[in-house]
């Protein structure tokens, strides 16, 4: 297999160092050319040492060190463009992450993303993009790197059903009743996976199975009532799909991220993984239904992506800025939905005609939302 050059953006966060641990097994098959963070200028140079990379941005602050060349988010899409790489893989959370997308698609790099806000912000411009630039997008998100590789081998036009499966977050045995007393600190406790913050909040709230319902829906074309949410609480199976003999095929393994990241970076070969042995004897697989009541956002994700157009960028803007609002305390855990649904009554029906348009439109979202949030706050 030919070594590939690789940019890690989000390099301190758990996307970023999944594949720099990846890097550290198999040198002889990738080797990083560049690295950004948005605040951690030490962990980032730790990095630099390590893998002896000189192209470094710290985007969220100006950097003490004068090893580091690029600081500013301006920055980082200079980095993006000059540096030499085969892939990029996009760990930045958030909306900030649908520039540096767009800059890896532009310069000709294959996208690995991580970064879903992409895809539920801008989908139909981010696809039109990478079909004009001849560009490949290769999804890291475990549910949809699963259908990724599955469709692989099956036909698209043989898919009746794609299940994505949910871990059910912090509160998947907690009853609805109790969830208006929750705190943070109980909320980042996910049960299986550990992640950044503000994912980890969503996962809790189920806004994660939201948006990746957006972003299925976009990455791969299926209409929406062919993509369905199960819970299942190993996070085993990380997707199914169902053919129209019936049959179901799924991707599964140890809940780990080094699988999809690895995938992605060997994409379209596979070499071999040590983490992710699943020992099958050992192991229980459970599913039950998504209860609608008690995850209200994902019904109005569902909404938001059949009414399409700027809903599904209002959608993100809006969970952006509440779950932003509840980890510092100034609303509650079950006024999450709550903004996020007030902010879609607005009229979010207008096309999306540039990525610029995109981010003037995710701004008066949160405009909105906030204003939304001061109604609501303690």
């Amino acid at each position: 297999m030919k070594q590939k050059k690789i940019i890690v953006l989000g390099c301190t966060g758990s996307i970023g160092q999944s594949t720099t641990t990846i890097c550290r097994h198999h040198p002889d098959l990738f080797t990083i050319t560049a690295l950004a963070a948005h605040t951690n200028e030490e962990e980032l140079l730790n990095l630099a040492e390590e893998f002896n990379v000189s192209a470094l941005c710290l985007s969220g602050r100006h950097p003490d060190s004068d090893k580091i060349h690029f600081s500013s988010r301006a920055d980082l899409l200079k980095m993006i463009e000059e540096t030499e790489a085969d892939i990029v893989i996009n760990g930045i959370p958030g909306a900030a992450g649908l520039l540096p997308s767009v800059t890896t698609i532009n310069s000709g790099k294959t996208l690995a993303l991580a970064n879903k806000e992409t895809v539920v912000m801008a989908g139909k411009l981010i696809k039109e993009l990478a079909a004009e630039k001849n560009s490949l997008i290769i999804p890291l998100d475990s549910e949809h790197s699963a259908i990724f590789n599955l469709l692989q081998k099956i036909s698209t036009d043989s898919v009746e059903e794609v299940i994505l499966t949910a871990s059910g977050g912090a509160f998947r045995d907690t009853p609805l009743s109790e969830l208006k007393y929750v705190t943070v600190k109980d909320a980042l406790l996910h049960p299986t996976w550990s992640m950044g913050k503000k994912i980890t909040i969503d996962s809790a709230t189920m806004a994660n199975k939201g948006l990746e319902v957006l972003e299925a829906h976009h990455l791969f074309d299926f209409a929406l009532d062919k993509i369905h949410i199960l819970v299942h609480p190993q996070s085993y199976v990380h997707s199914l799909i169902r053919t129209t003999d019936s049959s179901l095929y799924a991707q599964i393994s140890k809940p780990n991220m080094t699988i999809p990241i690895q995938n992605a970076l060997t994409y379209p070969e596979i070499t071999t993984c040590m983490y992710g042995r699943l020992n099958l004897v050992d192991c229980t697989f459970t599913f039950r239904a998504i209860d609608s009541e008690k995850y209200p956002i994902v019904e109005t994700a569902y909404k938001a992506a059949s009414l399409d157009r700027a809903y599904p960028t209002a959608f993100n803007a809006a969970n952006e800025i509440a779950v932003d609002a509840f980890m510092h305390g100034k609303i509650e855990f079950l006024d999450i939905p709550v903004v996020v649904q007030e902010t879609l009554e607005a009229d979010w029906g207008m096309m999306l005609v540039s990525f610029e348009h995109v981010l003037s439109l995710d701004k008066e979202a949160r405009d909105l939302a906030i204003q939304i949030v001061k109604r609501y706050s303690k």
